[in-house]
């Protein structure tokens, strides 16, 4: 059967959340696909690039949309949806491609990610036939259908890559990321000199409390008020809902707090990145009493400082996002490093080929994270 493709409108809204709803029941943790009034600002200001696809009946079985971060020139592929009673003839592909090439062809996006699903490698395939390169592995990282994990792919507008800063230095426990995405990428990472990680520190027994403050208006407010340099604001399409405040007052830790996903993203940290340190543990304590089971962080791989304080309490690099954010003319790396206080388990994962050296990665990492040298060499 025919699909025709068209931008998603106003008077699609109903159908699409009945296509969201027939393709995810009521686990699908974006309020994209079920929230009419996140959906209408999508499709009409500006934000977004969607399609739909329709049969020559006109009825409406496919959708993806590219939501866009103008002030970061990155987008993000989400939606992406085909009615289960028109898989298999390439539509979620077809779609994919189309979503893609109108986001890249506005010229204000330097790179466009997707964090995919593995419950089975089909959705893998889609994107890596559309240019897509695998990046990452994070366990444990959204609700839906129980905990999973999802896989981080980018593409890139041409060029990019080839104007990336060079990073001289890392932390040693990202040489096995770095490997995988030196193959998984097609790029290097030079040589850099291998930095000895502190190790982990203790449970922070005794240490100073954190509060957590959940008035989203004020927090937003106050985060433009002490960030102020929108480079340190560097976190695209996440938007801070929660601080949370060492009871002395020397940091402040903005978050983005997503009860449905059970997730936070630490978007940043007043006055530095590595003023958590030696607070992380009640930091994380208080995030899981508030719901969210899995954190990540995004660091550039050039903040040797800030990576140590994560990796040294428990945070496990999972995926490289290369020439992310743009400065000037240059494009320069940044790490995901997250944590999660589920046990993972792989066994439901389908991890293709392409993703398989990063989650050995993985692996590795948060073997020495959290095993003891003694403990693996039995």
């Amino acid at each position: 059967m025919n699909t025709v493709l068209a931008p998603a409108a106003v008077q699609d809204i109903a159908e699409l959340r009945q296509l969201y709803f027939d393709v995810y029941g009521h686990g699908y943790p974006v309020p994209l696909g079920s929230d009419p009034a996140v959906m209408r600002r999508l499709i009409t200001d500006g934000s977004a690039h969607w399609l739909t696809a329709r049969t020559d009946r006109g009825g409406l079985v496919g959708s993806a949309v590219v939501q866009t971060d103008p002030g970061s020139r990155v987008g993000k592929l989400v939606g992406l949806a085909v009615h289960p009673g028109h898989r298999g003839g390439g539509l979620a592909s077809v779609l994919t491609g189309a979503v893609c090439e109108e986001a890249f062809g506005s010229g204000r996006l330097d790179s466009v990610y997707a964090t995919v699903r593995v419950v089975t490698e089909g959705p893998q395939h889609v994107v890596l036939r559309n240019g897509f390169r695998p990046l990452g592995l994070m366990p444990n990282a959204v609700e839906v259908e129980g905990c999973e994990s999802l896989a981080l792919f980018a593409r890139y507008a041409d060029g990019v890559l080839e104007r990336r800063a060079p990073v001289e230095r890392v932390p040693e426990r990202l040489a096995a990321l770095l490997s995988a995405a030196s193959s998984g990428v097609g790029i290097g990472f030079g040589t850099p000199e291998p930095i000895a990680t502190r190790p982990a520190l203790p449970s922070a027994a005794g240490a100073e409390p954190i509060e957590l403050i959940a008035a989203s208006s004020f927090v937003r407010r106050r985060f433009l008020e002490r960030v102020p340099d929108a480079g340190d604001r560097f976190f695209p399409l996440h938007t801070p809902n929660a601080v949370l405040v060492a009871a002395d007052g020397r940091f402040e830790a903005y978050a983005d707090l997503d009860p449905v996903a059970n997730s936070c993203a630490l978007i940043a940290v007043h006055p530095r990145p590595a003023a958590v340190s030696g607070a992380l543990e009640a930091l994380i304590s208080v995030v899981t009493r508030a719901g969210a089971d899995y954190t990540e962080t995004l660091l550039p791989l050039a903040d040797t400082e800030a990576l140590e304080v994560f990796l040294a309490s428990g945070f496990v690099p999972s995926a490289v996002y290369p020439a992310m954010r743009r400065v000037g003319d240059r494009f320069h790396d940044y790490v995901v490093l997250s944590r999660t206080s589920r046990q993972i388990d792989f066994r439901t994962t389908a991890v293709s080929a392409l993703l398989q050296p990063y989650l050995s990665a993985y692996l590795s990492a948060w073997t020495a994270t959290y095993l003891p040298l003694h403990e693996v060499s039995r």
